[in-house]
C-alpha cells in the first residue's frame, strides 16, 4: 500500500507542475501584456512595473523565478488590483467559494445517491417516472434560469429566504440548491443506472433467497458496488463545485472567487489567473486521490 501510495503521489506531483508550467508559457506567450491598455505607459514606467512585478527578465528566468516563489508559497502580486498578493485575494474570496461548494457537494451527493437509489427499487413506477423527470429538468435548466426562478419564489413571492448576499444559513440555501441541481440529477441519473445493473446480479438473487428483506439487499449489498461509478465521478465534481460557479455567485451577489476567476482573463493578470489554475488543479488532484482509495474501500477486488 505504501509503494501504490508513493507512485501516486508522484504521478500527481507531475501533473501539477505540468499544469503550472503550461499555465505558466500559455499566459506569457498569448498576446498583450498586463499593462497594455488604451493610453501608452512611458517606457520608463512600464520598466519599473516590470521590475515591480518580476517581468523583466527573460523567459527562462521568469518562469524559474516564478517556481521558486512557488515552493515558498508566494503567488505574487496582482498587477490588476495593486498592492494585494494572490494569496491574499485567495484568503479572503476563496473559504466563500469553498463553503458555497462544499455544501452544494454534500447536497449533490446525497440527494441524487438517494433519488438515483429510490427510483431504481421502484423501476417503472410513478416514483420512478417522477425522480427522472425531477433529473431530467435539472439538467436541462441552466443555473441562469433557475437562479433567478428561486429568487422569484421563494425570495420575492413568499418571502421566505433572502434573495442575495452573504451570511447565515439562509444566504445560503437558494444558492446552494441552484449550484447542486444539475450535479444531483447527473448522479442521480447515473445511480439508477448502475443500481439497477447491480440488482440483476447473481451475488444479489443469492441474498433474496435468503430471505433478506429488499432494504437490506439494496443498501446492505447492492449499494456498495453500484456507487462505484457515482464515486469516480465525484472527484472532478468536487473539484468543480468547490471552485464555485461565477454565475450563481453573480446572481446571488457572493463575494466568491469565481468573479476574481473571470477578471483575472479578462484584465491579463496572469498571477492571478495562475493562482486560482493551481487552486483548482491542486483540488482535483486531491479529490482523485480519494477517489482512488474510497474505491479500494468500498471494492476489495481492485485493492492494490
Amino acid at each position: 500500500m505504501n509503494s501504490s501510495l508513493l507512485r501516486r503521489l508522484a504521478s500527481l506531483a507531475l501533473v501539477l507542475f505540468s499544469v503550472v508550467s503550461i499555465t505558466f508559457f500559455l499566459i506569457r506567450l498569448s498576446p498583450g501584456g498586463p499593462f497594455d491598455g488604451e493610453r501608452k505607459i512611458p517606457p520608463a514606467i512600464e520598466q519599473q512595473l516590470l521590475a515591480k512585478y518580476k517581468l523583466d527578465g527573460t523567459l527562462w528566468e521568469q518562469y524559474s523565478g516564478y517556481l521558486g516563489d512557488l515552493m515558498h508559497g508566494d503567488l505574487r502580486l496582482s498587477t490588476k488590483y495593486r498592492n494585494r498578493s494572490v494569496n491574499e485575494i485567495l484568503a479572503q474570496t476563496l473559504p466563500v467559494t469553498l463553503c458555497l461548494g462544499g455544501v452544494a457537494f454534500l447536497l449533490a451527493a446525497v440527494g441524487g445517491i438517494w433519488l438515483g437509489t429510490l427510483a431504481a427499487m421502484h423501476q417503472h413506477t410513478w416514483r420512478d417516472f417522477g425522480a427522472m423527470f425531477l433529473a431530467l429538468a435539472a439538467i436541462s435548466l441552466p443555473a441562469y434560469i433557475v437562479g433567478p426562478l428561486l429568487i422569484l419564489v421563494f425570495g420575492l413571492d413568499l418571502r421566505w429566504l433572502p434573495v442575495g448576499g452573504w451570511g447565515g444559513w439562509r444566504e445560503m440555501v437558494l444558492p446552494t440548491i441552484t449550484l447542486a441541481a444539475p450535479a444531483m440529477a447527473a448522479i442521480a441519473r447515473l445511480m439508477r443506472g448502475s443500481m439497477v445493473e447491480t440488482l440483476q446480479q447473481d451475488f444479489i438473487r443469492t441474498a433474496r433467497a435468503k430471505g433478506l428483506r429488499e432494504s437490506a439487499v439494496v443498501y446492505r449489498h447492492a449499494l456498495r458496488i453500484a456507487v462505484l461509478p457515482v464515486v469516480s465521478y465525484l472527484g472532478p465534481l468536487a473539484a468543480h463545485l468547490l471552485t464555485g460557479s461565477i454565475i450563481v455567485e453573480t446572481i446571488f451577489h457572493i463575494p466568491g472567487a469565481g468573479g476574481f476567476f473571470v477578471n483575472s482573463i479578462l484584465n491579463r493578470d496572469g498571477f492571478l489567473l495562475g493562482g486560482m489554475v493551481i487552486v483548482y488543479c491542486v483540488l482535483l488532484v486531491l479529490f482523485n486521490l480519494f477517489v482512488d482509495f474510497a474505491y479500494g474501500l468500498l471494492d476489495r477486488r481492485i485493492r492494490g
